[in-house]
């Protein structure tokens, strides 16, 4: 029997108009009561008034479905990344079901079903005389509508927010009470009139359960078959509707109900064959095949980020839980997951699949996932500047969020992120954090070729000034990483990543205005959370003295945004990773928007930082020297748990971590086949950016602006020759230090001036200590002795007579019988500027040595 596109006619449609409604109410009662109405004296004049009072109307709407998360190549072409779905399943249309499969769902669940009107009364009469023989309710008489009914509301169940509200939802859903079958018959009714019983039928198999949470005929035949609804064979279509009213135990994922099904399978195959749906041949042929594993033939689970593209899986998590900040799948994050969950949509990524391919084969060939050393992390984030586009989020550990796990090589932790968006509470980020310093710098008037003291030293923390969390107490202890010493200009302290240089600028700044143009640029903890253990509050910065130097903890994709703003000129572009969005009906719908706006600095000073950074950057391993020109900052927390390195063209923002994911083994000491455990984050950067400049390309960043340069420093005087007290005037009369540095070896005369540290010249910071040397007076020109060829004892005469004292010879080769004995040449050459007290050589010439 072929289905037919109608409208419900025939027995019940003719009783139904003459007896309405409320007569069926009362056969109903006899259905589900007969047995008892001696004991319990329910009348059906009670369960009419009942069925009156029940609401006719249900809405099919849309049911679960799979989400699909893709990414687009150069040609537009889409990219399966992930398909995620609270259930397994996928609407299909009437064309797009086989034809067994419509006819066995009717032979199997409801054979009356294209000639009554939602509910069957001849059906209701057997079930009635079936509980009357039983001597309980056995029977209820459900047509395929009122199931259909049924499934709506489990699948409402379903959708509940708690596990105890879904049990309790489907408990009610499917118990076994006359209130349930009436509000069922008479929804049923309701549906009949709004609905053609093709669709009803369609909307059956697209929401009925196959076990396995796997929903619908699509994904039934999929998980079971391997193919599609529409290419459904006779057996195997039969199969599937017999799984619809008992999965638990006729469901094909275990082989145990292989048994169960083949019964139930035959029964629907031999009511086909009564109602002439199929041929006496076509029913030996399907009888005569098993049910068994050379019939069945399960297909591996797609469900979730776990089963999707393998290097993409922490992007497909990161995605997944962005879901609450998409705004088009509802007004607010509860409706959003709501949508998400009923699902139908194909998310478009920002992802850049061969970028990220290449990320995440260089993370894991340089940072072994299954590393026994020590609990080895790294990540990459790359993000597109201008726009905040995500083009890859990589790590070296593979993803996997089952309970169970599997072994240290894989995590659901993402690296990258804070902690909403995938667990990690981020990492210190060392010297990377020195740049939002530098901004302040700049921003306050300073200039890059400025020099500051460098040293390492301890510092009074109530020197530093931090007008929002200070002042603070006791003294601070720091260290330069390579032991440098002296004073450094801003430019070169930057380029070597000099901790007593920025400690020096520090001091000059307001702590709390360096927290502020850090979070301009998008910058917060990624704890997102109040956590009065560790002091960390919700977004908050840290702005005390040792966040100088990165002990802020923070997620790699922040600061990669951060420094793509300095990319951008000063304005930060907010991390998004969905271009647009398709649902169910395939309406195309926003994806995250680009969100940038001005931070707190200027184009100036962000064309002032970048310079700098090009300068540090001309220093790394990292740097892919491939004609475009490269920015960035590296960070080594102490003791070398936590190593980064930031890489920028004007295109494209990378930052890279390499370190421990927990425990402390330094970095340093860690050496693997691949090289030296510093220099990872290095060798990682630069295959990635390599790449990354041949998709993107790249340009010049903007010249800094001279004043940005020399800054508000002070140009030092040359005192070189005058009183030490007139340089020491003049010196604090500019706002800095004097130091006397003694006496050192010169020719002016004793006492003068003979040379400063920073010399003349030098750019300086106020408050910044110049050391003065005066002169020994220990020196003079050397006399030339050499003129005129006076023999050696006159030539020593002359120098004695000038303080030389101590004078020497050497034998000198002449061809000159006249120049023989004569002082031919000195050392050091007359005119020099020489000790007194060192010894002179004068060379003697003689025919032969």
């Amino acid at each position: 029997m072929s289905a037919q596109n109608t409208q419900p006619q025939g027995v019940f449609g003719a009783i139904a108009g003459m007896l309405g409604f409320s007569v069926l109410a009362g056969v109903l009662v006899a259905v589900m009561l007969t047995p008892g109405l001696a004991v319990t004296s329910l009348t059906a004049s009670n369960t009419i008034g009942i069925f009156d009072s029940l609401p006719d109307f249900i809405d099919i709407g849309d049911q679960p479905q799979e989400n699909r998360i893709v990414a687009v190549d150069a040609d537009n072409n889409e990219i399966p990344l992930a398909t995620v779905y609270s259930q397994n399943r996928e609407e299909v249309k009437w064309d797009e079901v086989s034809q067994f499969v419509k006819d066995a769902t009717v032979a199997g669940e409801d054979r009356r079903f294209y000639e009554h009107g939602g509910v069957d009364l001849q059906g209701l009469v057997r079930a009635a005389l079936a509980n009357t023989v039983a001597g309980g309710v056995q029977s209820g008489a459900s047509t395929l509508t009122m199931q259909l009914v049924k499934n709506i509301y489990i699948q409402e169940a379903l959708q509940f927010d708690t596990e105890d509200a879904r049990k309790a939802g489907i408990a009610k859903a499917q118990e076994t009470s006359i209130d349930r079958k009436l509000k069922e018959m008479k929804l049923a009714i309701g549906l009949e009139k709004r609905y053609t019983k093709d669709e009803i039928l369609l909307a059956y198999l697209n929401i009925a359960g196959f076990g396995n949470n796997t929903y619908g005929i699509e994904a039934a035949a999929q998980r079971y078959y391997g193919v599609s609804a529409a290419e459904l064979d006779l057996p195997q279509a039969a199969s599937l509707v017999a799984i619809v009213q008992q999965p638990g135990v006729r469901s094909l994922n275990d082989p145990e109900h292989y048994a169960s099904n083949k019964e139930r399978r035959d029964v629907i195959l031999g009511n086909m064959r009564v109602e002439n749906m199929i041929t006496d041949a076509e029913y030996k042929a399907a009888l005569a095949v098993p049910v068994d594993d050379t019939t069945v033939h399960l297909a591996a689970p797609s469900n979730g980020c776990i089963a999707g593209a393998e290097y993409a899986r922490q992007f497909c998590d990161y995605i997944v839980k962005s879901v609450k900040d998409l705004k088009s799948l509802g007004e607010d994050p509860a409706e959003r997951e709501a949508n998400w969950k009923i699902g139908g949509y194909t998310i478009y990524t920002s992802l850049n699949v061969g970028l990220q391919q290449t990320a995440q084969e260089t993370l894991r060939y340089y940072a072994p996932a299954d590393e026994t050393k020590l609990a080895l992390g790294a990540s990459s984030t790359v993000l597109e500047v201008g726009t905040g586009r995500i083009l890859v989020m990589a790590q070296n550990k593979g993803f996997d969020d089952t309970l169970d796990g599997a072994g240290d090589a894989y995590t659901a932790i993402n690296f990258n992120t804070d902690q909403p968006y995938g667990g990690s509470s981020g990492f210190q980020v060392g010297s990377t954090y020195k740049v939002f310093t530098l901004l302040n710098w700049l921003q306050s008037g300073h200039g890059l070729n400025e020099v500051v003291n460098a040293e390492a030293r301890t510092e009074n923390q109530a020197s530093f000034t931090d007008t929002c969390d200070g002042p603070y107490g006791g003294t601070w202890k720091f260290r330069n990483d390579s032991g440098e010493k002296g004073t450094r200009t801003v430019m070169a302290a930057t380029a070597a990543s000099v901790n007593g240089a920025y400690v020096s600028m520090a001091l000059k700044l307001d702590l709390c205005q360096t927290r502020k143009i850090a979070e301009s640029l998008g910058v917060h903890t990624a704890i997102r959370k109040d956590d009065p253990e560790t002091a960390y509050v919700e977004d908050k910065i840290l702005s005390n003295p040792s966040s100088i130097l990165g002990t802020n903890d923070i997620a790699p994709m922040t600061v990669a945004a951060a420094y793509a703003a300095l990319a951008n000129g000063g304005t930060y572009c907010k991390p998004i990773a969905v271009d647009k969005i398709k649902n169910s009906a395939g309406e195309e719908l926003p994806g995250q928007q680009v969100e940038c706006s001005p931070s707190l600095i200027d184009a100036d000073v962000a064309a002032a930082a970048v310079y700098a950074l090009k300068g540090a950057m001309n220093g790394y391993v990292a740097n892919p020297r491939d004609g475009i020109p490269h920015m960035g900052k590296t960070g080594t927390t102490n003791s070398s748990k936590q190593t980064w390195v930031v890489n920028s063209s004007t295109e494209v923002t990378s930052v890279t971590w390499v370190g421990n994911i927990i425990g402390d083994f330094p970095m340093r000491n860690y050496r693997n086949a691949t090289g030296s455990g510093g220099n990872l984050r290095h060798l990682i950067s630069r295959a990635i950016m390599l790449e990354a400049d041949a998709y993107y390309g790249g340009g010049d960043f903007p010249d800094p602006p001279a004043n940005l340069m020399t800054g508000a420093g002070i140009t030092l005087d040359n005192f070189v020759g005058q009183t030490p007290e007139n340089a020491k005037s003049i010196i604090e009369a500019r706002g800095l230090v004097y130091a006397d540095g003694g006496q050192v070896d010169s020719d002016l005369p004793l006492g003068q001036v003979a040379q400063t540290d920073p010399a003349a010249g030098t750019v300086m910071a106020a408050g910044m200590t110049v050391t003065v040397y005066t002169s020994n007076n220990s020196m003079s020109a050397l006399p030339d002795v050499v003129t005129g060829n006076p023999d050696f004892a006159t030539a020593q005469g002359t120098l004695s007579t000038a303080g030389f004292t101590t004078v020497s010879q050497y034998c000198v080769v002449t061809a000159d019988p006249g120049l023989v004995a004569k002082v031919l040449e000195s050392q050091p050459t007359p005119g020099s500027i020489y000790r007194r007290s060192n010894e002179v050589k004068l060379g003697v010439g003689a025919l032969s040595c």
